[in-house]
């Protein structure tokens, strides 16, 4: 499958213009999408990472995160060592009973061949490694698009669950209320094959929104 291959902001421009002119005007105002869909992470880690981020506050997860990077003998980018390593062990880095399953499950399904590496990721579709991540406890939809955008450089996934694209969408539209994820699937098929960067810049729009009223 192609990962990112940045188009030209002219052509990316050009595009979002004539599908969503509301979208198209906010992308020309804001500047050029930054988004390179390459975190330098192997889709095991870029998940363990995302398991230890969830539901914590930046600060928090960063102390976390850096404490179980820090084991000896690497043991969080071993699956291995990872699916093996005791529980207090990990239980002493500040995780919770149910984080310690799912980074030990996720591990497992790396040995298992379920959790591809970026190589074998390149022969399957998107949908392809969503319906083989979701099954895995505590890996969502939203988090396997996540790793489909900014590890595997994927450029046509469109998150419509995520609150910051659906919100960016409301704020372009001037709506009072955000569309259901159906909706929003539906009304951004039109961007194919760059809804990636219509999202990122959906996410802008969400943000400058936020910023604008946090400032006034």
């Amino acid at each position: 499958m192609q990962r990112i291959s940045p188009p030209s902001h002219h052509d990316l421009l050009r595009h979002l213009k004539m599908a969503c002119p509301p979208l198209g005007a906010f992308a020309e105002s804001h500047g050029p999408c930054t988004l390179t869909g390459n975190d330098g992470l192997e889709p095991f880690d870029a998940l363990v990472r995302a398991i230890v981020y969830q539901q914590l506050a930046g600060r928090a997860a960063d102390a976390i995160y850096g404490r179980l990077m820090q084991l000896e003998g690497g043991i969080a980018s071993s699956p291995s060592a990872l699916a093996a390593a005791p529980f207090d062990l990990l239980r002493g880095c500040g995780l919770s009973a149910s984080k310690i399953a799912a980074l030990q499950g996720i591990a497992q399904a790396r040995i298992d061949g379920i959790i591809p590496d970026s190589a074998e990721a390149e022969h399957l579709s998107n949908e392809e490694i969503v319906t083989r991540l979701i099954p895995l406890r505590g890996i969502g939809r939203w988090t396997a698009e996540m790793l489909l955008m900014f590890s595997l450089g994927r450029p046509d996934v469109m998150p419509v669950d995520d609150f910051g694209v659906r919100e960016g969408w409301r704020i372009l539209h001037d709506a009072e209320k955000q569309l259901r994820p159906k909706e929003l699937a539906s009304a951004t098929a039109c961007l194919a094959p760059w809804r990636s960067f219509a999202a990122w810049y959906l996410w802008q729009a969400a943000s400058s929104k936020k910023k604008k009223s946090q400032d006034s």
